[in-house]
């Protein structure tokens, strides 16, 4: 029997939607090897016959976890308002699903020799809209970020030196990371992401003041035009990180509300904020929104229009005069969409390449979309890696089975967008995680290099940085150690990365079976295959023959197996078959 309230697909969504401006992907969910086949009937809509005619095309099944499995057709645009349905065969028996219904008639009816048209009753995809297609800037398939937070990079004349401060500076200036852009280059990233440089009060700069100017501690506007130029001629985009959620209380605008209260132009600006005006209750809490409860981050009211056109000015005005490349934008999922409408127009009218990277913590299918944001932080791949190779809490059935839903819960050109971390400013070293073994990260590392979307690495991850709490995590980097063997290791599959992908790959797990620790997958396209087998366990792990395939890469490994916590990066022809599904 065919499980129904296995099978899911929603018009308009992940399950159907255009990759570009020639082709379509429609995908269904049904209960694992429940079906022997699914089949898609697709039509124009507007067709002018009755009944409607129907192309038949074959689905792929494309992946297959714990519970599910997932199948894909991807057919070229010849119509630009579909309706279409599908036919289940499972074991004994079939059926038609439409509409969200499980039949095995049709929807055109004839009646006394008469066709009754049922069209409507299918699935729908009411119109195909060149400007509603996602489009994130092609740059960010192959991109390879760096992340420097300011004040722990460098000085610009020495190294930072001394322990990790509590809420204090260290020092670093926009002049020690223009200093050492070859040391991001050398390492193999070609973006740039730096953590707010806007005047603000604390060492973080979370907590803006002045959104037009770069904070006096970390150097001069002018410094940040030196760096953003340098930066492009050894080809290397930069992205800001936009705080537009809330401001300091610094800003001109609560400074106002401060003093005048609600005969303030600004009173609105802010969110909750009493007609007595912001202040403390007897426990010391904010009477007024903030980000989370810090009094010094009150939250702008961010579905103000005059808020959306003055933070949208902001945008506009660092992209179009000092030509960074993108904006990072802080508590993304806690702004007015509108807010993201105004902006977005704003700045891609500045520039249409620049990228706009939500911190969204959660799935972020409500802020992916052609109207809003091009990317996220991607927290859900860091989660998984942690649970599987830093703490060993998930097999590799179920890291693959995350890692599934992972690659299937945007539209395919919002994942090849992704910015995937294993370290930020705002989580512990993923290095300590591992307990310092660094066995554990290195694959972790293959993994994020050898995935879909960009990696992005924390400063001082390629010096073997460790740190639980936050003074720890952003301690000053460590340019003693910041060539060796990490450095190393980071470079060398970095250059894999570059070498051999375009961000057009397909991703497709070949080995992942209960209770097992080995892991293993395919990135395809055509004239390429590349295979990645990860043992994140202390027991050897036989491997499948694999006579032409070209070892590129691999640590504790033979010809047969891989050791504990070993890898083998190959290119081969073709992809191999899958061991275990």
């Amino acid at each position: 029997m065919i499980d129904k309230a296995a099978i899911l697909h929603i018009p308009c969504s992940e399950y159907a939607y255009p990759l570009d401006e020639e082709t379509f992907c429609v995908r269904l969910r049904a209960g694992r090897r429940d079906l022997v086949s699914c089949e898609l009937y697709v039509a124009d809509r507007a067709c002018e016959t009755t009944p409607i005619r129907f192309e038949g095309l074959p689905m792929e099944r494309i992946a297959r976890d714990e519970r599910f499995d997932f199948f894909q057709a991807v057919f070229p645009i010849r119509h630009t308002r579909l309706c279409y349905y599908f036919r289940l065969q499972g074991q004994e028996e079939w059926t038609y699903y439409y509409g969200d219904i499980f039949t095995r008639e049709l929807a055109d009816l004839q009646m006394e020799g008469n066709w009754v048209d049922g069209r409507s009753e299918y699935f729908q995809y009411p119109a195909i809209l060149r400007t509603e297609i996602a489009r994130p800037p092609k740059w960010m398939n192959t991109a390879c970020f760096y992340n420097v937070f300011p004040d722990s990079f460098a000085d610009g004349s020495e190294a930072l030196a001394g322990p990790a401060k509590s809420g204090g500076r260290l020092g670093g200036t926009l002049r020690g990371v223009t200093e050492n852009l070859e040391h991001i280059a050398r390492l193999g990233c070609n973006g740039l992401y730096l953590n707010p440089i806007f005047t603000a009060k604390s060492y973080h700069k979370y907590d803006t003041i002045d959104y037009y100017h770069v904070d006096p501690c970390f150097g001069t506007d002018d410094d940040l035009r030196s760096l953003v130029q340098k930066a492009h001629k050894m080809g290397m985009r930069v992205v800001l990180d936009g705080v537009f959620n809330h401001s300091g209380t610094g800003f001109f605008a609560f400074q106002d509300v401060l003093k005048r209260g609600t005969s303030s132009p600004y009173f609105h600006w802010y969110d909750f904020v009493p007609p007595t005006g912001p202040g403390l209750d007897e426990q010391g809490h904010p009477n007024y929104a903030c980000f989370a409860y810090v009094p010094e981050m009150p939250k702008l009211n961010t579905a103000n229009p005059q808020v959306q056109a003055y933070f949208a000015e902001v945008g506009r005005y660092w992209v179009e005069e000092f030509r960074v490349d993108g904006w990072r934008l802080d508590v993304a999922n806690e702004i007015s969409k509108e807010f993201w409408r105004v902006f977005r127009r704003a700045v891609k009218a500045a520039d249409p390449d620049c990228v706009l990277i939500g911190e969204v913590w959660e799935n972020a299918r409500d802020w992916l979309r052609y109207d809003l944001l091009d990317s996220v932080m991607n927290y859900d791949f860091r989660r998984h890696c942690r649970d599987f190779f830093a703490l060993g809490r998930i097999d590799a059935a179920g890291f693959a089975a995350r890692v599934t839903n992972m690659v299937l819960r945007y539209p395919e050109p919002y994942l090849r967008a992704q910015l995937n971390l294993l370290d930020s400013h705002d989580v512990c070293r993923f290095l300590s995680l591992c307990g310092g073994d660094e066995r554990r990260m290195r694959l972790a590392v293959v993994f994020q290099m050898l995935f879909p979307g960009a990696p992005c690495v924390f400063y001082g991850d390629e010096a073997g940085l460790t740190g639980v709490t936050e003074p720890e995590y952003r301690r000053p980097m460590d340019w003693e150690n910041a060539e060796g063997s990490w450095f190393d290791f980071y470079r060398q599959v970095a250059g894999l990365r570059a070498k051999y992908l375009n961000g057009t790959e397909r991703f497709t797990v070949l080995a992942a079976a209960p209770q097992s620790r080995l892991f293993g997958y395919a990135l395809e396209r055509e004239g390429l295959c590349l295979t990645v087998w990860l043992n994140a366990g202390d027991a050897p792990c036989p491997l499948p023959e694999a006579k032409e395939a070209e070892r590129l890469w691999e640590q504790n490994a033979s010809h047969e197996a891989l050791g504990s916590w070993g890898f083998r990066v190959c290119r081969q022809a073709r992809r191999p078959a899958v061991l275990s599904n």
